[in-house]
């Protein structure tokens, strides 16, 4: 029975490698748990276009919005694992959401890591007619006029919400959170003075023509495109960035040699000159990691999140 059953996973390896090298002969989708035009569909958008080209089938984007990602990264987790079915998310729905509330996926036994897909470099931004054009003067307006500003993001909690969370337990400041299916329909009331505050890449090129005003970045660093925008750690918040990253997971049971073959591609399309030059204008940055090293960057990342709900008494809306 030992040898039967040696024999048997000898024959089920060597399946995996063999479909992994026709791998992929048909299309394969792409879910993403928001809804389309935020930054979560232009980063897909990106990577939709990248792997087609590299593997002459067509990755098509289906965009799955609702419930903070949760609806998207449900129905990826419930999609077969034969490698024709993946889930672009940022971390939200995998890291911050399942201790918010319950979800019907378990983030590390549901899903196995392929590949970073891209971390936002951004900051909080705020409509010229609040009247403050720094990060100071918008705490002190804050401060002065609790609940007044309307914060929107891409929804309870994703990334974005967080960072407004962190924002307001760090610096014990009162502004209003609306959750929005995406942050293409944040971007829309922000434009138009709904609201005045957002934290997303897709208002970055307003910024660039000068309807909206970037206070500051949650990124460790300047960014040599905003150099005169501080961070966080520089106006007294240090470990209040609460990162936004994207990844390319599977459901469980995809075959790793498909993984693995899908994570060495992206890994050497992602050093191209024309994928920098494109995330560069999108505001993105992309570490190269193996599937274990984003597992246990994904645990790490959890394990933050759940400290900072706590510590801050993030609640559901």
């Amino acid at each position: 029975m030992r040898l039967s059953g040696a024999a048997l996973g000898c024959f089920a390896a060597s399946r995996a490698v063999a479909q992994a090298e026709t791998w992929p002969n048909q299309p394969v989708r792409l879910i993403v748990p928001y809804a389309p035009e935020g930054g979560s569909d232009m980063i897909a958008r990106l990577w939709s276009e990248k792997l087609e080209k590299a593997f002459g089938q067509p990755f098509v984007i289906d965009n799955r919005a609702g419930a903070g990602g949760m609806i998207g990264v449900e129905a990826a987790a419930k999609a077969p694992g034969d490698g024709y079915t993946f889930l672009l998310t940022p971390n939200g729905p995998l890291t911050i959401l399942p201790h918010l509330r319950k979800t019907a996926y378990d983030p590390q036994r549901d899903f196995l890591p392929v590949a970073r897909a891209g971390d936002f470099i951004c900051g909080f931004v705020i409509h010229p007619s609040v009247g403050v054009t720094t990060f100071r003067e918008m705490i002190d307006y804050a401060k002065a006029n609790p609940g007044k500003l309307s914060y929107g993001s891409s929804g309870v909690g994703s990334g974005t919400h967080l960072r407004l969370e962190m924002l307001k337990h760090k610096a014990g400041v009162d502004i209003a959170h609306i959750a929005y299916r995406g942050s293409a329909d944040a971007m829309n009331d922000l434009l138009s003075g709904n609201i005045q505050m957002m934290n997303e890449i897709n208002v970055l090129p307003h910024v660039r023509d000068g309807r909206l005003i970037l206070l500051n970045l949650n990124h460790p660093v300047r960014s040599p495109d905003w150099p005169g925008i501080p961070t966080l750690t520089e106006l007294g918040y240090p470990g209040a960035d609460e990162p936004i990253w994207y990844s390319i997971v599977a459901p469980a049971g995809t075959p790793k040699p498909i993984i693995g073959k899908l994570n060495a591609r992206i890994a050497d399309i992602v050093k191209t000159a024309d994928t920098q030059k494109r995330l560069h204008a999108l505001s993105i940055d992309i570490p190269i990691q193996a599937p274990d090293e984003i597992q246990a960057f994904l645990a790490a990342d959890s394990i933050v999140n759940a400290g900072l709900i706590a510590a801050a008494k993030v609640r559901l809306e």
